[in-house]
C-alpha cells in the first residue's frame, strides 16, 4: 500500500490526510502539539474560511458545525481615502470563521477516527530525511528555521525581506455586530489596517480584532507593547487606537463591556514576511519532498487567503495522488503547474495590497468602491477567486478598466 507523511497538523496537513484517507491510503500526519495542547494553547490566526473553502470542507464530510453560529455574508469597508468613506461588499455564499483552537483539534480526531495515524514530535531535517525512506511520499506543511529553508525562495515572487505589517489580534467581547453579519475592513493610512471579523469561539460569538500595522506607523505600539505586561494598559492602548484611526468599528464597541474573551491566549503579537518557495526539493538519498501550506507561500493576513489557499493546494496535490502514484521529479513538476496560476495570484494580490507606499491603484479601486456596488461585491466575491482578483487589481489600467465595466449608468442614460 502506499504510505504518506505530512509534516505539520495545520489546516493544509489535516486537509491532505482526510482527502488520502478517503482514498484508502497509509497516511500519518507528524505534529509537536497535541489536540489538547492546540486548544489550550494561545490563538494561532483569525482565519476567515472563504466558501470555495467550504465546498471543500463539503468534499471532506467536515463543513457542518452544529452548535455554532460563525458564518457572514458582508464586507464592511471604510475606507482610508478620499471624503466618502463607507461602502459594502456582498459575498454569493457565505464564509465562515471558527477559533482554530475549536477546528483544528476536531480535524486531528476525526483524522484518527478515520484510521490515520497521529504521531506526536519534533522532527529535524535529518529525521524529516530519514522519513523518505520509511514513506512512499513525505509532504512538508509546517517548519521553519531549517525546515523552512529546506524550499528556497522563488525571488520573483517574494519581493519583501522583511514584514511590510506588524501583527496583533486579540478576541475581544463587548463589539456590536454588523447586521446583517459582516466582516468590517479599515484602512487608515499612514497606520495600517483594521479587521474586525465576527467568530466562533470558546465563549460563542466573539469578534476578533485584527490591527496590521505599518512599521513604524502610529498603530505598531498595539504589536510592540506586551499585553502580558500590563492588560489594562493595553485594553486601554486597543480602545484608543480604534478612537483615533477606525471609527466605524469604534462606534460599535460598548467600552464597559469591552474585554479579551478570557485571558492571555486570546491575544497574538507579531510580523511574518510573505514568501513564496519552490515546490519541491530532491535530497541526497534521491527522494523528494513536496511543500505544502505555510512552508510553501506564507501571506500577510490582511485578505484571509493564507488557508484558503492552503486547503486548495491540500486538494490539488491529493487529486494528483489519486491519479498518479509515482512520486518523481514528473510528479512534482506536475503538482507544481497545477497549483501555481491561483497561489502565485493570491500571493501578488496581497503583496499588491500592503505595498507601501500603496501602489496608485489601490486607492483608486477604493474610492471607486464607495459609488460602484457592483464593483464592490466583484471585489468581495473574488476573495474566493485569487486569479480573478489580481486580474482586476494587479495594474492601474486593470483597475480602470473594471472601473468602466461596472461603472453605474448615468440618469440621462437610462432615461434615453
Amino acid at each position: 500500500m502506499t504510505t504518506i507523511g505530512i509534516i505539520g497538523a495545520g489546516v493544509a496537513g489535516l486537509h491532505l490526510g482526510l482527502h488520502l484517507l478517503q482514498q484508502d491510503l497509509d497516511v500519518t500526519i507528524y505534529t509537536n502539539r497535541t489536540a489538547d495542547q492546540v486548544r489550550d494553547g494561545k490563538i494561532m490566526n483569525s482565519v476567515a474560511h472563504m466558501s470555495a473553502t467550504i465546498d471543500i470542507e463539503r468534499e471532506l464530510g467536515i463543513a457542518d458545525w452544529p452548535g455554532t453560529d460563525a458564518e457572514y455574508s458582508y464586507h464592511y469597508h471604510y475606507n482610508g481615502w478620499g471624503d466618502d468613506r463607507r461602502f459594502t461588499g456582498k459575498f454569493e455564499e457565505p464564509a465562515r470563521i471558527l477559533d482554530y483552537r475549536i477546528y483544528l483539534p476536531e480535524l486531528m480526531a476525526e483524522f484518527e477516527r478515520r484510521g490515520g495515524l497521529l504521531e506526536i514530535r519534533d522532527l529535524s531535517v535529518a529525521e524529516i530525511e530519514q522519513l523518505t525512506e520509511v514513506h512512499d511520499l513525505v509532504v512538508v506543511s509546517t517548519g521553519k528555521g531549517e525546515i523552512g529553508a529546506l524550499f528556497p525562495r522563488r525571488e520573483e515572487k517574494s519581493p519583501y525581506t522583511s514584514p511590510q505589517r506588524k501583527l496583533a489580534v486579540g478576541f475581544w467581547k463587548g463589539v456590536a455586530p454588523r447586521d446583517p453579519r459582516g466582516v468590517e475592513i479599515s484602512v487608515a493610512p499612514p497606520a495600517g489596517e483594521l479587521l474586525a471579523l465576527p467568530m466562533w469561539s470558546f465563549s460563542g460569538p466573539v469578534h476578533a480584532l485584527l490591527f496590521e500595522s505599518v512599521p513604524g506607523g502610529p498603530q505598531e505600539a498595539l504589536t510592540d507593547r506586551r499585553y502580558e505586561e500590563d492588560p489594562a494598559a493595553y485594553r486601554e492602548l486597543t480602545l484608543q487606537m480604534l478612537r483615533e484611526f477606525h471609527p466605524s468599528v469604534s462606534e460599535r464597541v460598548n467600552e464597559a463591556e469591552f474585554v479579551l474573551q478570557s485571558d492571555a491566549r486570546d491575544i497574538l503579537q507579531g510580523a511574518v514576511t510573505p514568501v513564496l518557495r519552490e515546490d519541491f526539493v530532491l535530497l541526497p538519498n534521491g527522494r523528494y519532498l513536496l511543500a505544502l501550506g505555510d512552508v510553501h507561500m506564507t501571506v500577510d493576513p490582511v485578505q484571509a487567503q493564507g488557508a484558503n489557499s492552503a486547503t486548495y493546494s491540500a486538494k490539488v496535490v491529493a487529486d494528483a495522488i489519486r491519479e498518479d502514484r509515482v512520486f518523481d521529479e514528473r510528479f512534482m513538476r506536475k503538482v507544481a503547474r497545477r497549483r501555481a496560476e491561483r497561489l502565485e495570484a493570491s500571493t501578488d494580490w496581497v503583496n499588491t495590497i500592503i505595498q507601501l507606499p500603496p501602489a496608485p491603484q489601490i486607492p483608486h479601486l477604493f474610492s471607486e468602491m464607495v459609488h460602484n456596488p457592483e464593483l464592490a461585491n466583484r471585489f468581495t466575491e473574488n476573495f474566493n477567486y485569487p486569479i480573478r482578483q489580481i486580474d482586476l487589481l494587479g495594474t492601474p489600467d486593470r483597475v480602470a478598466a473594471a472601473v468602466e465595466a461596472t461603472a453605474p449608468a448615468t440618469a440621462g442614460a437610462s432615461d434615453q
